[in-house]
């Protein structure tokens, strides 16, 4: 008879989501927490949580082994609602950061849970900036095939075909390309030295509480 499996046979999976409540509290409770925000410098200056760091998600898979290797195991990703900062955490576990946690709803969703957040300049997020693009580019496909030539409907083709390609592989060539349009950049933009090296570098305190 085959004995049923135990606990220990079948371990459960690692959890990778976090609640704006829970993070709430780590605030009061843990000093080695380490939020980082990997939307565009543009969103986090609209509106971010307080306390956190912002490190752009194409500077973050850039420079992941480097980052993983100044934090501990709890660090938190936030972006406009999960999905950058879904694609963060993956990439920081190809570098060995498997404990990574993804804040549920995002900076948005921490607001109206009454965490405290930053705002400053209002911007579209970069995601709805997406949305309204993708929308429009396939209306005027459509219009277009109608009144100009049947051709331009393969415009609207070529959206939903980048659309279902941006859902296969959990990336947006669409919100990349956005986000080096003018009004998605600030003044002073992230660079390594100003996003990377700005974060506490635990993995060295911690050896010197080591040593210690």
């Amino acid at each position: 008879m085959i004995p049923p499996k135990t606990s220990a046979q079948s371990p459960s999976p690692t959890v990778t989501s976090l609640s704006p409540e829970t993070l709430r509290d780590w605030f009061q409770k843990h000093e080695d927490l380490v939020v980082i925000d990997v939307r565009s410098a543009a969103e986090f200056e609209s509106m971010h949580i307080r306390g956190s760091y912002n490190v752009p998600l194409p500077l973050l898979s850039e420079h992941a082994e480097e980052l993983a290797g100044r934090l501990s195991s709890r660090v938190v990703l936030v972006c406009h609602s999960g999905v950058r900062a879904e694609q963060a955490r993956q990439r920081l576990a190809t570098v060995g950061l498997e404990a990574a946690y993804v804040l549920t709803g995002g900076a948005p969703g921490f607001a109206a849970a009454g965490g405290e957040v930053v705002r400053g300049k209002s911007r579209w997020d970069l995601e709805r900036q997406v949305r309204l693009a993708a929308g429009s580019l396939v209306v005027l496909g459509l219009a277009g095939g109608r009144f100009v030539s049947p051709k331009v409907r393969m415009l609207a083709g070529a959206i939903g075909g980048g659309l279902a390609v941006s859902a296969a592989t959990n990336t947006c060539a669409m919100g990349k390309a956005l986000s080096a349009m003018p009004w998605n950049r600030t003044a002073t933009e992230q660079t390594k030295e100003t996003a990377i090296m700005q974060l506490p570098n635990q993995a060295l305190n911690n050896g010197k509480a080591t040593a210690a």
